[in-house]
Order: structure tokens, then C-alpha cells, then sequence
């Protein structure tokens, strides 16, 4: 199917072999230094292997080390508001109502871990549903370390309708399909989804959760998961949209009802289960929780206002008409819209370019904003003010240089066109596995979102490939389609940017190893039932 030898293959996967074994080792690299040695390797194999173009290659640099300012944004923002929820009492009276809902941990991990998440990522993508719900859990006491492997796990079955179905519409949007393939696209992800709905937030709750917790309270596990899917599949046969974001709002208000009748939910709870709530008994007035939930419900409202096209915010903050225009010489053209997206385009004088929506990104909106607005709530003070601002500095020091890695990595893997990295690997794998194809589609999807962090960008960067390969094969198209995107949207649980961003935001240091030893194995899993459901489908 390509040119690319075994040779070209093993040297495009090589430093990520290299970088998985320092990160996975017993006596793991931390991350803020794997990542940057990883990027030096990949920039040296670049120039002295596949002899890209140094000048491209050097912009390629810069252009990664820009885009990382997407990602760490969002991190210090979503540490800001979890610092200013912290600091000011917020979490507080939060983690005394969920124990008033019920003091049931399995119950608290699906109501926040699964169907908040399952909103969140409706509304938003970009990482935000780990970066809100994980530090609720860490509220309620639950560890961090477990927590950042259930959130990375459980941020997978939305995924391919996530940020209003920017995955599925504009993902495969460079194909030029007709609407109604695009549409049975993400039908058949959504039933390749609810296969793997009845397993992967099972296995996810068993990294927090006690087996024997997880039997008892499993009746409501299931109605927790058929109240998002249920839904969300039914939507997906009309719309690629808003299954998510729907069946998120659906399966909240079903999961906190069983919840608070104890639909479901094992009628006796050990002293261990006990301690996980201090005030179950707690009253909360209407008032004090709405003002308490401030920061949440402000933060999931800003986000639906923004993305929803159709209410018309969208367009005007992320307006991309220059308003100001300026050449920076050999560095490129930089301009700036009203709507202050920012972009630099022929960087070095290459094909390379940034852009950065910065009242897009779920950072200054809604993170910053509705931070500050929650100071004024609060009556917080001057030092209250410092202290919050003070800890998320010192949370954010390493994570930034680990992102720097990462972002130039990654984007060193996608640079080169035809010849890329990510290419030659993707195109390796696809003529090792020849007719078995459809076993194995939904792990090329993965790889992309692997290197990309990004459902979409997986879809951007291998739809064309999966096509390819469907069609020289005599399978079929839509269904290899859906299984890429379907791979896209379970490689967000070991994606380098999820996992150095999940730690970041908990405050654990040197674990992204250790996390992505033990998201991969329900990664795996995902794949397999994937392949499963394919085969039926097919």
C-alpha cells in the first residue's frame, strides 16, 4: 500500500517505545523530563533519518511550542477554579449535598465521574471533563492517583459527539461524504460506544471502587449508564451533534434521582463507605447550594452559550477577520481578530502556523472568568485571592514544560505530509494487518488521538487512511469510519496531553507512567469489543 519499509517504521516508532519505557520503568522519568528528551528524539530522527526539511522542521518547533499554550491554559484554569472552589468554601458545602444525595461512594463516582463528565464533554471537549470532575472526587476524599485513572477512563464513551460532535462533522469533514454518511457514521460509533458502555465504567470505578462495592450497587451502575446512552443513542440515528451533551443532561438528573431514593444502591454501607462522607445527615438550603454551585453550573452554562452554534455566541468569539495585521520578518505574519484570535502563519517562511482562540479555549472562558466572578460571590479577600493564584503557579511550573515536550513531539510526528511519522506508522500497521482490517481500525484511531490528544485531530489525521484502506479492501467504508472514531474517542485514556493534564490539575508528581500502565489495559479492552461489535455490524 505505501513505499515506507519496515526499516522506516521501526525509526518512527522508536522514540515512543523509548519514551513509554522512561515513563512505565520502576523507577519512572517524570514526565517534564521524558517528554522533552522524547521531542529531541523525534526532531533528530526527523532530520537525520526521513532528512525533512530543516527550515520546515524548525518551524514545526515553534509552531508546537505555541500550540501548547492551548492545553496550558486550560490546566491553569481548571486548577484556579477547583483552587477558588477550595479556598472559598464552595467545596465544601458541594461535598456535604452530594453526601445528602447519598453518602453511597460508587453512587458519588457515577453521578460525578460519569454522567457530569458525560455533559461536560458534550458541551466542551478539550480535556475540561476530567479537569472538572476529577477534583470534585478528590473533594469528596476519594485519592488522587485512582481518581485521575477513573477520569481518564470514564472520558471515552462521549468522546466522538463531544464539543457539539466536532469529531464527527468536522473530523471527516476533509472527505467531502454526503450528510447522510456522516450521519450513519456516527450511528454506527454510538452502537460500537453502548457496547463498551456496558464494561469500560465498570472496570473504570474498580481503579476507586472495591469489587465487592461495585456488586453490590451494580443495579444502579447500569441505571446510571443506560440513562446517558439510552439517549444518546437515540439521538445519534437524527444527529452527530448533541448526543452527548443530551444524553450528559438526561443521565445527570436520572443518576442524582435514583441516587437520592437509593434506587439501585446497596441498603447498607460499612464504616470505610461511612468515612468517605462526614455529614451525610447535613441539611443544605435551595440557596446555599445553588450559591455554592456556582462554579459549576456558571461554568457548564458558559459552555453550552458558547458552542451551541445556534445561539450565536460561537461565531462572534471565535471571529477569525483580522483587525490587526503585522509581518514579524522571517518569523511570519502574526495577526490579531476582534474576537482576539490570534495567528501566525508562514513561520520561518513554511507551511507551518498557529492559531489560538482565546476566548474559544475553555480557559479565560470559562475557567478565569467565572473564578473571578466566584471571588466577588464569596466575599473572598485579598488573600484569599493570593493563596488561590499562589497554588495554582506553583501546580502549573513542571506541567508546562512537560506540555512544551509533548506538543512539540506530536507535532514533529504530524509534520511531513505523506512522509510523517504518524503516517508511516499508521500505514504500517494497516498493510501488517491486511484483511483482518476490521479488528483492528478502532486502534489506528486510537494511536491518533495518542499522539494528538484529540479525537478530532485523529480523525483529521487518519479518516483518509481508514478510507484508503477500506476501499483497496472491499470493507466497509462508514463502518471503518465509525471504528476510527470510535478509536479516537478510547485513545483519550492514554493520550500524553489527558494524562500530563489530569495529573497537573490533581497535584500528582511523576505518575503519568504509573496512570497510563493501567488506562491502557481498559483501552485494550475497548478495542476488543470495538472489533467485536465491528465484525457484527458488518
Amino acid at each position: 500500500m505505501t513505499g515506507h519499509s519496515l526499516l522506516d517504521a521501526f525509526m518512527a516508532l522508536a522514540p515512543i517505545v523509548i519514551l513509554i519505557f522512561m515513563m512505565t520503568k520502576k523507577n519512572s522519568v517524570p514526565s517534564y523530563i521524558a517528554l522533552p528528551v522524547s521531542a529531541a528524539l523525534v526532531y533528530g530522527v526527523n532530520l537525520i533519518y526521513f532528512q525533512s526539511d530543516a527550515n520546515l522542521t524548525n518551524a514545526t518547533v515553534i509552531s508546537g511550542m505555541l500550540t501548547a499554550l492551548i492545553p496550558i491554559f486550560i490546566i491553569w484554569g481548571a486548577i484556579l477554579l477547583f483552587k477558588t472552589m477550595e479556598h472559598t468554601g464552595a467545596m465544601d458545602t458541594v461535598r456535604t449535598w452530594l453526601n445528602t444525595v447519598s453518602p453511597n461512594p460508587v453512587a458519588q463516582l457515577m453521578i460525578i465521574g460519569w454522567a457530569f463528565a458525560f455533559l461536560i464533554e458534550g458541551a466542551s471537549g478539550f480535556g475540561t471533563p476530567a479537569a472538572l470532575a476529577a477534583p470534585i472526587l478528590i473533594g469528596l476524599g476519594f485519592p488522587a492517583l485512582r481518581v485521575a485513572c477513573l477520569a481518564l477512563t470514564m472520558n471515552s464513551v462521549p468522546v466522538t459527539f463531544g464539543a457539539v460532535g466536532t469529531p464527527t462533522w468536522f473530523g471527516f469533514g476533509q472527505l467531502n461524504l454526503p450528510p447522510e454518511q456522516v450521519l450513519a457514521i456516527g450511528f454506527q460509533s454510538a452502537i460500537i460506544h453502548s457496547a463498551a458502555a456496558l464494561v469500560i465504567p465498570v472496570i473504570a470505578l474498580s481503579f476507586v471502587a472495591k469489587w465487592s462495592e461495585i456488586r453490590a450497587n451494580i443495579v444502579f451502575v447500569y441505571l446510571s449508564i443506560l440513562s446517558c446512552m439510552v439517549p444518546y443513542v437515540a439521538i445519534s440515528y437524527f444527529n452527530y451533534e448533541f448526543p452527548s451533551l443530551v444524553g450528559g443532561m438526561i443521565g445527570l438528573v436520572l443518576s442524582v434521582f435514583f441516587a437520592r431514593f437509593g434506587v439501585g444502591l446497596a441498603k447498607t454501607h460499612t464504616a470505610e463507605t461511612a468515612a468517605v462522607s462526614t455529614s451525610s445527615k447535613a441539611t443544605i438550603s435551595t440557596g446555599t447550594l445553588v450559591k455554592a454551585l456556582f462554579p459549576i453550573w456558571g461554568t457548564v452554562g458558559v459552555l453550552i452559550l458558547t458552542r451551541i452554534p445556534e445561539l450565536g455566541l460561537k461565531g462572534l468569539i471565535t471571529a477569525s477577520q483580522p483587525a490587526v495585521a503585522m509581518s514579524l520578518g522571517s518569523f511570519g505574519d502574526f495577526s490579531v481578530s476582534a474576537a482576539l484570535v490570534a495567528k501566525l502563519t508562514g513561520i520561518f517562511g513554511t507551511t507551518a502556523g498557529w492559531s489560538f482562540s482565546t476566548l474559544y479555549i475553555p480557559a479565560f472562558i470559562p475557567f478565569f472568568l467565572i473564578s473571578a466572578v466566584s471571588f466577588a460571590t464569596f466575599n473572598a479577600d485579598g488573600t484569599v485571592v493570593r493563596k488561590v493564584w499562589g497554588e495554582t503557579f506553583d501546580r502549573m511550573k513542571k506541567p508546562i514544560i512537560a506540555l512544551l515536550g509533548a506538543l512539540v513531539m506530536v507535532s514533529l510526528m504530524r509534520s511531513g505530509g505523506e512522509d510523517a511519522m504518524v503516517i508511516v506508522i499508521g500505514e504500517y500497521f494497516a498493510d501488517t494487518f491486511g484483511n483482518s482490517w476490521t479488528y483492528f481500525a478502532s486502534y489506528l484511531g486510537a494511536i491518533g488521538a495518542f499522539f494528538s490528544g484529540s479525537n478530532t485531530v485523529s480523525n483529521l489525521m487518519f479518516g483518509g487512511i481508514q478510507m484508503s484502506i477500506s476501499e483497496s479492501l472491499g470493507l466497509n467504508t462508514t463502518l471503518i469510519l465509525a471504528m476510527q472514531s470510535v478509536g479516537g474517542a478510547m485513545g483519550n485514556m492514554v493520550c500524553i496531553n489527558n494524562v500530563v493534564a489530569v495529573c497537573s490539575i490533581l497535584g500528582v508528581l511523576n505518575k503519568e507512567g504509573y496512570v497510563i500502565k493501567r488506562t491502557v489495559v481498559p483501552m485494550i479492552i475497548y478495542g476488543m469489543i470495538a472489533a467485536f461489535v465491528g465484525v457484527f455490524l458488518a
